[in-house]
């Protein structure tokens, strides 16, 4: 049985899968699947916040359009309002999956996500009361119930950080702030107890804001009150400072895989990030990917099949 698991972005010498929330993996998840479009994949999500319905944006899910006619997994499938996935749900329901997937001859590619949910998919001897991450003397699994080819896609540590900035700011465009006004609920929001879609980042930061502020979507942060713009900023601030302190904890998270032996296949995405982020014509930052991690990927994804 064979599996491919793609790691989106890093910091160069280290790897890092970089949010909860969402803020980072849905254009490389766009990417990954034109790349390996034709081995025909069923790809399945491996975040826990993407795996509930609901918060589309907020979570960064993939819409259908982009998905090029390619099943997609554990995208929405679990409701949220019956509480938490834990590790071994997600277990279970994700080798279901992959077992269907391969059933009908094709290769499951598993797309970013929880580093706990990894070790809980994979693992061969899984222990759901263990915390592999939180206690150091709980082992990291290095016996595999699959055969894995786990692809880790690097950016350096400053750009990597510019191009989270630039991800939120997208997400907010795109409506991120309209999503969480309707799924603001002013009775709940006091509570300290924070399951499934609220844990997903925007939520916390953007409750004090409503609190304060009835919600009225995109007007929050053009003209108008200077109060009101001011408590918008900051509600955007800690959304962009909590996905960096979240992808910090992650890449302490990836180095614990990386030091019990995990084989991370590295390619560099410096270049095309960089190009993103700067004034290249679409075609050359096209260009750039092409070179730097399409034909890098494809190597290791054709040596990992044969």
């Amino acid at each position: 049985v064979r599996v491919f698991h793609f790691l989106p972005f890093g910091r160069r010498g280290k790897s890092a899968e970089t949010r909860e929330g969402g803020h980072s993996g849905k254009r490389h998840t766009r990417e990954f699947t034109t790349i390996f479009h034709n081995w025909i994949l069923g790809i399945r999500n491996s975040l826990c916040a993407r795996s509930l319905s609901g918060l589309d944006i907020t979570t960064n899910k993939l819409p259908l359009s982009d998905r090029r006619a390619i099943p997609h997994h554990l995208l929405g499938d679990f409701d949220p309002l019956a509480g938490e996935v834990s590790a071994s749900a997600f277990r279970s329901h994700a080798a279901a999956v992959i077992s269907s997937v391969i059933s009908r001859g094709n290769l499951p590619l598993v797309v970013g996500g929880s580093n706990s949910f990894i070790h809980a998919l994979v693992a061969a001897d899984f222990d759901p009361t263990h915390d592999v991450f939180g206690y150091s003397r709980n082992r990291v699994s290095t016996e595999f119930r699959y055969r894995c080819c786990f692809l880790w896609v690097d950016v350096s540590f400053p750009v990597l950080k510019r191009y989270l900035s630039k991800r939120v700011d997208e997400m907010l465009e795109a409506g991120m702030v309209r999503e969480l006004a309707e799924f603001y609920d002013p009775e709940i929001a006091d509570s300290e107890t924070r399951v499934g879609l609220r844990k997903a980042i925007g939520v916390a930061e953007f409750e004090e804001f409503f609190r304060r502020h009835h919600p009225k979507g995109r007007e929050y942060k053009e003209g108008g009150d200077p109060v009101v713009a001011s408590a918008y900023k900051e509600a955007v601030r800690k959304i962009k400072e909590n996905t960096w302190k979240l992808t910090k904890r992650q890449l302490g998270k990836i180095g614990r895989l990386r030091r019990a032996g995990w084989d991370l296949k590295r390619v560099d995405a410096t270049a095309a990030v960089v190009a993103v982020l700067g004034s290249e014509a679409a075609e050359k930052r096209s260009e750039i990917w092409e070179a730097e991690v399409v034909e890098a990927s494809v190597k290791i994804v054709k040596r990992f099949i044969a």
